[in-house]
């Protein structure tokens, strides 16, 4: 129990579910609460898979593919950049025309619930720990970001619609500075 902890707590400040909240708002105004659900199964079906798979595969396949850390980095801060820049210039409503079934297995479950922090975290806990204990603390944090979530509706009813559109303005605004930062760290440790 005790390796499961080890294993929880440096996992739940990577995948950061709180910080996640305001994103995964913003990403779903607009759209009805059957969409949303559909939503959050997706994307936390997909980040547990991906997880889960690169956990056991993944340092391997890594390898053989010559894919560093860096390169995960540049990769998904270019991804969040561009999801940034649609969010920051177009219309909330324009937004609900996209397929729900898009938002939760790429951007939601892969890179922001499951990105580069994460799969980095998972390769070295499972290296001090064992696989199973990561495994079973990263499907725990992936199940309670679904639980929050489920009451970002309750968020919304607070904030309300003009509060939600504010919201997920800043929060696209602060999407793409992540982004940056991911690049940018992802050029530092190529460079180092």
């Amino acid at each position: 129990m005790a390796a499961f902890w080890y294993c929880f707590v440096p996992l739940f400040v990577a995948v950061d579910s709180i910080g996640l909240l305001p994103l995964f708002i913003a990403l779903v105004e607009g759209r009805d609460k059957t969409a949303v659900r559909r939503i959050i199964v997706q994307s936390i079906l997909t980040a547990i898979i991906v997880g889960l798979a690169f956990l056991f595969v993944g340092e391997a396949v890594l390898r053989f593919l010559g894919i560093t850390v860096s390169d995960f980095l540049v990769a998904g801060g270019v991804i969040l950049f561009l999801i940034a820049a649609k969010g920051l210039f177009t219309d909330p409503s324009a937004q609900t025309d996209t397929y729900p079934e898009e938002l939760g297995p790429v951007p939601i479950g892969v890179p922001l619930i499951v990105g580069p922090g994460v799969l980095t975290t998972i390769m070295l806990l499972a290296q001090e720990y064992g696989a199973a204990p990561t495994a079973f603390a990263l499907v725990a944090n992936i199940v309670l970001t679904g639980a929050l979530f489920l009451i970002s509706g309750r968020v919304i009813a607070v904030i309300g619609k003009s509060g939600a559109r504010i919201m997920s303005k800043i929060v696209h605004l602060l999407l793409a500075a992540i982004a940056v930062m991911m690049v940018r760290r992802g050029f530092m440790v190529f460079l180092s």
